[in-house]
């Protein structure tokens, strides 16, 4: 592994707009399903993750199509106060006049899973200028992605690198994190840990471990729950075989008896329109298995009075599963989770320490934005979009760009 650019600060003479102009328009080529580069990448995701190809198009086509002029630049001036302050000292109302300057060195490791994650705060630090070094995963899709900015202005080719990684304690890769001003790392808790201890001591950590997301039905929502919102709701469960942070692992309905049965009916029909679109890929034997034993202990339940399960294509809805049992997490499986209230949820997630990331909603209110607070939420949707968030919103809680800076402040 490269231990620094070939040539450092490669960005640092362009404007910030024009960074970000370049990083749209290689983007808007890679909204083009057709576009070699993402055509073998396409291919490659398939292969190392399992997905369908609707669903890893569907990946990419959000990925891309949310990293616009006005998305970024909206995104940096949200935080930053204009995108002119990455280039020099700007005038700041009630505030010093200030510089935003990018660090000098970023390195981003990706998770396993997730279709590009790194790649968004790969963007963001370039924008700030820095020189910026993705553990890239089998797939190459930053490393192509890369390629294309380096197309768009040669300075990337020297600022955006992306590597394979080792992991362990490869002597490149501990230089490169202790030399690094900022490490951002998706991964498990563990994982974590162990890229922390090889960092410098003044580095900036950016962490993002493994964390849920639920849904909430309020009695009312359940009683008007309609083919569409079910959809909706399904979808959110359905994609990427809920292996991701923003899939929806566990449905909290406000409902018993008949009612909480026709909401489970209405998933489950759902769920063979959904699997049309976005149809599940081969799982591996382990997950296979572990899908199998969770859903026949469900039957068992169900056949002593407890619960039930319904099963529509490759899905499953297990409807009042144990509530001294977590979520499963399993591929394709909907716990469908009676309760009488919004304290119920808090309590359910404080008994597990369930790590949420998201919670689902009809409608985004007050009482939603409560709820989110009491969970540890950092983020609030309608069902349908929890799996699509916005290049400028917080994921994970933090900012998109302000990590990649340090302020210099004037007089």
């Amino acid at each position: 592994m490269a231990e620094a650019a070939a040539h450092p600060g490669a960005l640092r003479p362009l404007p910030a707009a024009r960074i970000a102009g370049f990083i749209a328009d290689a983007a808007q080529r890679w909204c083009n399903a057709d576009f070699a580069p993402r055509v073998r990448v396409t291919a490659a995701i398939e292969a190392r993750l399992g997905y369908t190809t609707p669903v890893v198009d569907y990946a990419l086509d959000r990925l891309f199509a949310g990293l616009s002029r006005d998305a970024l630049a909206a995104a940096i001036a949200s935080e930053l106060g204009s995108v002119g302050a990455l280039d020099g000292i700007v005038t700041r109302p009630g505030a010093p006049a200030a510089w935003a300057r990018g660090v000098d060195r970023a390195v981003i490791i990706s998770s396993d899973t997730t279709i590009g994650v790194a790649l968004v705060p790969a963007v963001f630090a370039l924008c700030a200028k820095c020189d910026v070094v993705v553990k890239d995963r089998g797939d190459a899709l930053i490393a192509a992605f890369f390629a294309t900015l380096a197309d768009e202005h040669p300075a990337f080719a020297s600022a955006a690198a992306a590597r394979t990684w080792s992991g362990g304690h490869d002597p490149a890769e501990d230089i490169l994190l202790a030399r690094a001003d900022v490490v951002v790392a998706f991964g498990r808790d563990e994982t974590l840990r162990a890229i922390r201890a090889r960092c410098a001591p003044d580095a900036r950590f950016v962490a993002f471990g493994h964390r849920a997301s639920v849904g909430r039905l309020t009695q009312a929502e359940a009683a008007g729950l309609d083919d569409a919102q079910a959809e909706r709701i399904v979808r959110d469960a359905l994609l990427y075989d809920g292996e991701g942070c923003l899939s929806l692992h566990a449905l909290f309905v406000q409902a018993q008896g008949d009612a909480l049965a026709r909401v489970a009916a209405l998933l489950t029909a759902a769920c063979e329109r959904v699997a049309v679109e976005f149809p599940g890929g081969p799982r591996s034997p382990s997950r296979a298995a572990a899908v199998s034993a969770y859903r026949n202990l469900a039957t068992f339940r169900a056949a002593s009075g407890g619960g039930a399960v319904l099963r529509a294509a490759d899905a499953t809805v297990v409807v009042d599963p144990p509530q001294d049992e977590t979520p499963p997490f399993l591929p394709r499986t909907i716990p469908l989770i009676p309760v009488d209230g919004d304290d119920a949820i808090a309590r359910y997630a404080r008994r597990h320490r369930l790590p949420v990331q998201a919670l689902g909603v009809v409608a985004a209110d007050a009482a939603a934005f409560a709820l989110a607070e009491r969970l540890g939420a950092v983020r609030v949707a309608s069902f349908g979009a929890l799996q699509a968030p916005p290049v400028g919103g917080h994921h994970g809680g933090a900012p998109r760009i302000a990590d990649f800076i340090r302020w210099i402040d004037g007089a």
